[in-house]
């Protein structure tokens, strides 16, 4: 068995709502993808009292390749959390 690409990609370096290409197959990496057929999440880090990640390792379901994501903390200050009122 091959050993996977690993990738590390960080958000606040971004521009947009945290939507990315995968590094190697530029499969669509978006986190409003609920459908399970793009990505899935192998581990999630977070800082102890908070519900934002502090990194997210994921691995895309085109090219298998591992991917750490982090840089969430620039999500939050744009107000694009689950931690946001929507009501």
């Amino acid at each position: 068995m091959g050993q996977r690409a690993v990738f590390k990609v960080d958000l606040t370096k971004i521009e947009g709502d945290g939507e990315f290409p995968c590094p190697l197959c530029k499969a669509v990496i978006s986190p409003d993808d609920e459908s399970g057929n793009t990505y899935d999440i192998v581990n999630v880090k977070t800082k102890e009292g908070s519900s934002i990640p502090e990194k997210l390792t994921i691995i895309c379901k085109k090219c298998r390749s591992i991917i750490h994501v982090e840089g969430f903390e620039s999500l939050k200050e744009l107000g694009m959390t689950d931690e946001e009122d929507n009501s």
